[in-house]
């Protein structure tokens, strides 16, 4: 199983792999490589480096990936396209290859299915290029991680030999998106070094899915706690007559009463991936207990350091695997290989399964005219979401006197969203004279919890 991504992109696909599909098209080899040289010679005759890469359908997203790769480029993966987002991450890249134009002075190349070019071999590279995403950092500023192709290989040649026993001539279908890393590499990368077709949209809509159990006979679905914790209620709870051979869910833990929601719906449990993108997976478990404890892939060592009690690790997928990497997780140790996560250490969240800096949050929230001071936090009733605690100056408190709550609210929500998705913004606010600090000079999680449950 050792190499499988590295060889699969150096000697592309066998003639006969499907590569992706959807309602009323295929992907075949053929058109697959043809498309990939089409790209590579593009971005070969560019001086530019680093290229930005998005596209909502995922064969177009292979395809970009592919070329770039192969040409040798440095591929920068946003965590979204707000244009705050993109316009922090501006001096990361000089290039842009995507489905639609995304920063207006870059060089563009277009990702489309319009053009069809004419059919080439699979270009030979003499050195592949790497991948740069980015992560909320628990300072507030966007964190860059560099993935060789070296490091993904390690991980997807560890998917494989996993889990490919369970996997029998499947097909893969999301409801997550390939431009983090979960997808990428199990939407993306993994089904194509393997040989599984992949679905090129991302599933929206129970119906979508149902509609593909319908008419394929072996589906692997890639999702996430939120989204396989909302399914359950769509199938109203009741055993279906078609379901995936596999389910994988990553992002974030799956409540055992979700897992279990799941398998009276699917008759199967979700396998779980713990991990994130600077780590990659680290381990894996079903949920057949309350308490099931997290196994650690083959590949990975764990240990327990310092009173907090954090997880550290030493694995092939980060940069110098022969370190130990400390994460922002606290554990209870069973053994060299099993472990029970406790809970985070640092002020990084996930909604929606996107990571989510509190701090951030928080400076964009300061950095508004009316606003002179902020504080985020998670609020677990009567759902797991974001509450924000605004000081507003004398022109905001006016504003509020005369236009109301609801005004301010969206004039927040609107600032957030240059450089956070709808989904990710907090549910609740609240607008004190100041914000309650202890007799050291800080905010406790209970003050800041009280304020968003004394009233509505």
């Amino acid at each position: 199983m050792n190499n499988l991504l590295l060889n699969w992109l150096q000697n592309g696909p066998n003639d006969h792999q499907l590569i992706s599909f959807n309602h009323h098209d295929i992907m075949n080899s053929v058109r697959f490589s043809s498309q990939v040289a089409y790209l590579h010679q593009q971005l070969t005759q560019q001086d530019a480096t680093h290229w930005l890469l998005s596209a909502k359908r995922s064969d177009l997203f292979a395809a970009g990936l592919c070329a770039g790769l192969l040409a040798g480029k440095t591929i920068i993966l946003p965590p979204n396209t707000q244009p705050g987002t993109v316009a922090e991450l501006n001096h990361h890249f000089d290039a842009v290859i995507a489905d639609e134009p995304i920063s207006e002075v870059k060089t563009y190349v277009p990702l489309t299915s319009d053009i069809t070019p004419p059919q080439a071999n699979w270009p030979k590279s003499q050195q592949l290029g790497e991948l740069l995403l980015f992560t909320s950092g628990s300072s507030g500023q966007p964190k860059s991680i560099t993935k060789t192709v070296a490091q993904l290989d390690a991980e997807v040649s560890t998917l494989e030999s996993t889990f490919a026993d369970r996997l029998p001539h499947c097909s893969i279908v999301s409801t997550v998106s390939h431009q983090h890393i979960y997808g990428l590499l199990f939407k993306i990368l993994w089904p194509l070094a393997a040989g599984r077709p992949f679905l090129s949209e991302q599933i929206e809509y129970p119906e979508t899915l149902n509609y593909y159990l319908a008419i394929m006979p072996n589906l692997c679905l890639v999702s996430s706690p939120a989204q396989l914790s909302r399914l359950p209620d769509a199938l109203d709870n009741q055993l279906q007559h078609r379901h995936p051979s596999l389910i994988f869910s990553s992002g974030g833990p799956l409540s055992f009463k979700a897992a279990n929601d799941i398998q009276q719906c699917y008759n199967q449990l979700p396998i779980e991936v713990f991990g994130s993108t600077e780590t990659g997976g680290i381990a894996y478990r079903r949920q057949r207990t309350e308490s099931q404890p997290w196994q650690v892939f083959d590949a990975v060592k764990i240990k327990q350091q310092g009173e907090d009690g954090a997880l550290c690790i030493q694995s092939p997928y980060l940069q110098d695997d022969q370190q130990w990497y400390t994460c922002d997780d606290s554990i209870e140790l069973l053994s060299d290989t099993q472990f029970n996560l406790l809970n985070r250490l640092d002020r990084i969240v996930k909604i929606e399964e996107k990571r989510i800096s509190m701090v951030q949050m928080e400076q964009l929230l300061q950095s508004h005219p009316l606003v002179t001071d902020s504080a985020v936090t998670l609020l677990s009733k009567p759902r797991h979401m974001l509450g924000a605690a605004i000081c507003l100056n004398q022109e905001g408190k006016a504003l509020l006197e005369q236009q109301g709550k609801l005004f301010i609210n969206n004039l927040m929500k609107q600032h957030l969203m240059t450089q956070f998705e709808r989904v990710t913004l907090p549910r609740r606010w609240r607008y004190p004279d100041t914000i309650v600090q202890n007799s050291e000079g800080k905010r406790t999680q209970a003050d800041l919890v009280s304020l968003f449950y004394k009233h509505d």
